[in-house]
């Protein structure tokens, strides 16, 4: 398993547009507006990282090991469920010869809605913020009014 010291942004998009010119170069689905890019990468608390993969196919989040210990061990094509302060978000383990395993949540796929690639970098800022912002409680149901507030009587 490859382990990630570091911030893996730079790696992560030379690889993506490798694929993009080779095995992605002239599919359908690709969004000729848009470029590969990593944003907002950060570590986890468990040490791996996590941060948003833009494609002209696809923006994804993404799930990197950073350290053996708490990083889930799966088979290719499995699931498993990443807790975040903002919920919980299926993952796919993936595999990329020269990436090793990852985990990928396809936000955006093919990303054929965004015009720019201007677009799709504040989409996926957006969401690498949103993923670490708390949820927010449920709103209190107000109270049914009585009769006699109604009618505009006290008690």
């Amino acid at each position: 398993m490859r382990l990630w010291a570091t911030d893996p942004s730079a790696e992560l998009e030379t690889v993506f547009a490798e694929i993009a010119r080779t095995r992605m170069a002239d599919v359908p689905i690709c969004n000729a507006a848009l470029q590969v890019e990593a944003v907002g990468f950060r570590r986890l608390p468990s040490g791996g990282w996590v941060g948003v993969m833009i494609t002209p196919w696809t923006i994804n989040l993404l799930c990197l090991p950073g350290q053996v210990e708490g990083w889930p061990v799966l088979a290719t094509g499995s699931k498993y469920d990443w807790h975040f302060p903002s919920g919980n978000y299926e993952f796919t383990v993936a595999e990329e010869y020269r990436l090793g395993s990852y985990h990928l949540c396809s936000m955006f796929s093919p990303a054929l809605e965004f015009a720019n690639h201007e677009q799709a970098r504040l989409t996926a800022l957006a969401m690498a913020q949103a993923l670490f912002a708390e949820t927010l409680a449920p709103v209190a149901a107000a109270a049914q009014p009585t009769r006699r507030a109604f009618l505009g009587l006290r008690g």
